[in-house]
């Protein structure tokens, strides 16, 4: 196996795993685990993330999946610009009624800023969709910067190492994409920049 195979199956593999589905999912298990949510039961923790997953992650791809099968396309077909409006769309009505299930069961307030923020980033993907083309797996990654910070002075902890970290993850996710061919240098700079606005005015 050579260098650039063994590079382009790593990127592949990067490009899986941070899938920005699963975002709003690691968010509640950090917020669950460090915050003063952590007094919490763990009954109520589990189901409050199942509720989370089945709305941000299962059902959004599911549905995703079903659109491609019917249209006949890979992985790739969602790439071009003009074929991402119902991906968009789908992602916005889970996550609307997911929000609409927190507020009717009384949720902490706190969690759903995430979901918020969440919506909010695919919300500016799809309208700035027919000008640039966002990296939701980059915008993703620059939205937990902006709400780590956000996040640190809230709780009054240093965010330092958890921002290093989130900034390394960012640059690891943009090499990613970039590798793949996805998206352009500046593509995943605009959609680096989008998410962290999007995190810090959604936690705010």
């Amino acid at each position: 196996m050579n260098i650039n195979r063994l590079l382009l199956l790593t990127a592949r593999q990067v490009s899986r795993l941070t899938n920005p589905f699963y975002l709003p999912v690691l968010a509640l298990v950090l917020v669950f685990s460090f915050s003063h949510l952590r007094l919490l039961s763990w009954q109520y923790k589990l189901i409050v993330i199942g509720l989370v997953y089945s709305f941000t992650a299962l059902l959004p791809r599911l549905v995703i999946f079903l659109y491609r099968k019917l249209n006949g396309w890979g992985h790739r077909h969602l790439g071009h610009r003009e074929k991402r409006y119902v991906p968009y769309v789908v992602s916005i009505i889970s996550y609307a009624a997911l929000l609409h299930f927190m507020y009717k069961l009384y949720l902490p307030h706190f969690t759903m800023r995430f979901i918020v923020g969440a919506l909010a980033l695919q919300l500016v993907c799809l309208l700035v969709n027919p000008l640039v083309k966002l990296s939701t797996h980059t915008a993703g990654a620059g939205a937990v910067v902006g709400a780590l910070m956000v996040v640190g002075i809230a709780f009054n902890f240093n965010p330092v190492p958890w921002l290093c970290v989130s900034i390394l993850y960012t640059g690891l996710v943009g090499t990613a994409r970039y590798f793949l061919r996805v998206h352009s240098l500046k593509e995943i700079g605009i959609s680096v920049g989008v998410g962290w606005l999007c995190g810090i005015l959604c936690m705010l």
